[in-house]
């Protein structure tokens, strides 16, 4: 049992965060048992030729058979607004001590011969292996996958408002409650831990890849559970969307439904999938669109990310 006694029972106490690091190294979990998440298969295969470039000896090695992974990969995010390339600056920062130890947590006396040697080259491997597994299978689709977390600490915000932090807490995971001024985490060990919040609050993160309840192994890092967020089993449904009869047929059925789908910002590799046509097709579809000021777009990190823009929000709720 993990207990967090918190310090008052205001929400202020208690902080909600996305944390982009955090499901990076949870998704590890998957390349040693992917048919635990059969919800994320479809992103799997999606992602299977760029894994191959991957480092994936020494990714895979950052998870044991009992899918941990060592506290060190786990920052607490202070913010929904965290971005994933704060989060990794923050674990290249580790001393050394601390990523010998917390690998040893994982793997015991069995460390893997990939993650021996100099701590301080052992964690710039890592890094690097990290870095290159987001850019490549992470960034393209992080806007559809934060948006479902953000829509879940939403749901929370709001059951505290009208149920009470108790229910909202009961409501993260059967294994987790609130009793009195104490959130308590049922472990499937026999260990655990007492700290206060004090000075530090309580982070509440939830994630893509974690089913129940989840703390750090130790109280030496700061209050945090992740836990499941809801909707993850709508994440990669396919979508051709509804758009008015009227655009499609001014515009075709494949630009009116991504016009359609373009009330939100979404990449092409994310359209291409909901729309079940290829990146190029749909490449070629957005360009004509911006061109003709139906669009707009921006670029986040490596991807472009495009969005209806004032005339295309127009055209749709006039047509509809």
């Amino acid at each position: 049992m993990i207990e967090y006694q918190l310090v008052g029972m205001d929400l202020g106490e208690v902080r909600f965060a996305i944390s982009p690091i955090n499901e990076v190294s949870l998704s590890l979990r998957t390349f040693r048992d992917p048919g635990r998440y059969p919800l994320h298969l479809p992103w799997l295969q999606m992602t299977a030729e760029p894994r191959d470039a991957l480092h994936i000896e020494l990714l895979t090695a950052l998870t044991n058979t009992d899918l941990w992974t060592p506290d060190f990969l786990h920052p607490r995010p202070h913010s929904p607004m965290t971005t994933f390339h704060d989060e990794l600056d923050l674990i290249a920062s580790t001393p050394g001590a601390i990523v010998r130890s917390k690998l040893a947590e994982v793997h015991g006396d069995d460390l893997p011969p990939v993650l021996a040697g100099r701590p301080d080259r052992v964690l710039k491997r890592i890094v690097r292996a990290l870095d290159a597994y987001w850019n490549s299978c992470w960034e393209p689709w992080w806007p559809r996958m934060r948006s479902v977390l953000e829509a879940d600490i939403t749901y929370r915000g709001r059951v505290v408002a009208q149920r009470g932090m108790a229910a909202m807490f009961a409501d993260l995971s059967p294994r987790v409650s609130l009793v009195d001024d104490v959130v308590r985490v049922r472990t499937k060990t026999h260990g655990g831990y007492r700290r206060t919040t004090r000075g530090a609050g309580l982070a509440l993160i939830p994630s893509m890849f974690s089913r129940g309840g989840s703390t750090p192994i130790t109280a030496e890092q700061e209050p945090q559970i992740m836990y499941a967020a809801r909707g993850v089993g709508t994440l990669w449904e396919t979508d051709r969307g509804t758009p008015p009869d009227a655009v499609a047929n001014l515009i075709g059925e494949v630009r009116a439904s991504l016009l359609d789908l373009l009330a939100s910002p979404s990449s092409t590799t994310e359209l291409a999938h909901r729309l079940r046509v290829t990146p190029t097709a749909v490449n070629q579809h957005l360009r004509a669109m911006r061109d003709a000021g139906l669009l707009t777009s921006s670029r986040h990190g490596r991807s472009v990310l495009y969005l209806r823009s004032e005339l295309g929000d127009r055209l749709i709720s006039s047509a509809g």
